[in-house]
């Protein structure tokens, strides 16, 4: 500052200029670290106690702006396979302002996920900072209530932790990243806690279940009503190419894609007795047959089912959601060999639930039905759960939510 006072104080070009400088630094700074300024006020979206919805997008140049989401009616559409229904679109309506909205019926409480198409084009709704990746797709969500009974939503109850976890792996990059729950308690106790290891579907990582699934939301208000047993639970990566999901690995930001080597050809399932040696030396964990459920849905149902064939003495408890059942090369593997004799020395073993949830509009229901009858076929007990729609997250979520309260209690085939 002394360097100014010399100068006329009538006109200081030089100091004139170092203010500019100054403030264009100080400006520029504010605006990398943090966003104060510019913010949308556009409300979008916005529940409304009665359950409606209105989404808004000011877009005064487009031509057209529709809005597709799980929340309405169900469209059917020609595809190469047949006839197959999709998230159903509507149009939105423009003011004079180049406001567009749109306003929903009332809808059921629920975790929903929909996106903009202007002009032909999917946009993202630049009003909700709420949005979900599924494996390369960002979609907006909104919930209505708290969804099935609130458990999706955050509640006042004890909550337990997640972490992001790595683990040494045979299978390639040398060690995997999964997400691991403790229940509420766990790090200022000594108790021991079973374990459920729910797996994701193609595509996914091991963020799925709990951003999409809403699996310890779902956890935490079930074991506070004191509807399930508190456990800890695994959320593994279920790619063997893949060590983590897309941006947190050293391969950086790779674009996210269901087309990875390796899948569903038994290289999983071979390497999984890493996963449970793991935990088992991790955490305080009841380190049984008894305490241990595998679970997961599409792929990870495929993974379930083929796990619980392998290791007969690894698990208790298995859950095929939505469930593939056909691997993907790798058919001469072991994993895939002698499946009627696997299935026959699991149940020789009495598994305390075999729990199999699937769609009706689920592409993958044939072949639950096929497994189902070669269950049946041998007098082998399940239990079976049968719900509207296809293959989405809405289904996943309910069929969690009804899993988790049977696990750890005993026999429950019926």
């Amino acid at each position: 500052m002394a360097f100014f006072n010399h100068l006329s104080p009538r006109y200081n070009p030089v100091k004139r200029t170092i203010a500019y400088l100054f403030a264009a630094v100080l400006s520029l700074t504010a605006v990398a670290q943090q966003a104060l300024w510019g913010f949308n006020e556009t409300v979008s979206p916005d529940v409304a106690p009665d359950g409606t919805v209105t989404l808004r997008l000011k877009a005064p140049d487009a031509s057209a702006v529709e809005v597709t989401g799980d929340f309405l009616p169900k469209r059917e559409v020609d595809t190469p396979a047949g006839k197959a229904l999709v998230r159903g679109i509507a149009s939105m309506s423009r003011d004079s302002s180049g406001m567009w909205s749109f306003t929903s019926t009332p809808l059921a409480p629920e975790l929903y996920q929909y996106w903009f198409v202007v002009d032909g084009v999917s946009t993202p709704d630049p009003s909700n900072v709420f949005k979900i990746r599924d494996t390369n797709t960002l979609t907006d969500v909104f919930m209505v209530g708290g969804g099935p009974d609130s458990l999706y939503a955050v509640a006042n109850v004890p909550h337990g932790t997640v972490s992001k976890v790595w683990y040494p792996s045979s299978l390639p990059g040398g060690q995997r990243r999964m997400t691991v729950y403790t229940p509420a308690g766990y790090e200022s106790g000594n108790d021991r806690y079973p374990v459920l290891y729910l797996l994701h579907g193609m595509g996914g990582d091991e963020n799925a279940w709990s951003e999409l699934g809403r699996a310890t939301q779902i956890l935490d208000n079930l074991i506070a009503a004191g509807k399930a047993e508190p456990m800890i639970l695994v959320m593994p990566n279920g790619n063997p190419a893949m060590q983590g999901a897309p941006g947190e690995t050293p391969l950086g930001f790779t674009q996210p894609t269901i087309r990875l080597p390796m899948t569903m050809d038994g290289s999983y399932e071979a390497a999984f007795p890493e996963i449970v040696a793991f935990v088992d030396s991790t955490y305080r964990t009841k380190a049984e047959k008894a305490s241990r459920a595998v679970a997961g849905l599409s792929m990870g149902g495929f993974h379930s089912k083929n796990l619980s064939l392998q290791y007969p003495d690894l698990f208790d408890y298995i859950g095929l959601f939505s469930a593939a059942y056909e691997p993907r090369g790798g058919q001469d593997s072991e994993i895939f060999q002698n499946t009627d004799a696997k299935l026959d020395r699991q149940f020789a073993q009495a598994p305390e639930l075999y729990y199999i949830a699937i769609g009706r509009d689920d592409f993958l229901y044939d072949l639950n039905k096929e497994w189902r009858r070669t269950l049946d076929s041998k007098g082998y007990p399940y239990v079976y759960i049968e719900s509207e729609d296809g293959h989405i997250w809405k289904n996943w979520r309910n069929y969690l939510s009804d899993f988790l309260p049977r696990l750890f209690h005993g026999k429950q085939n019926k």
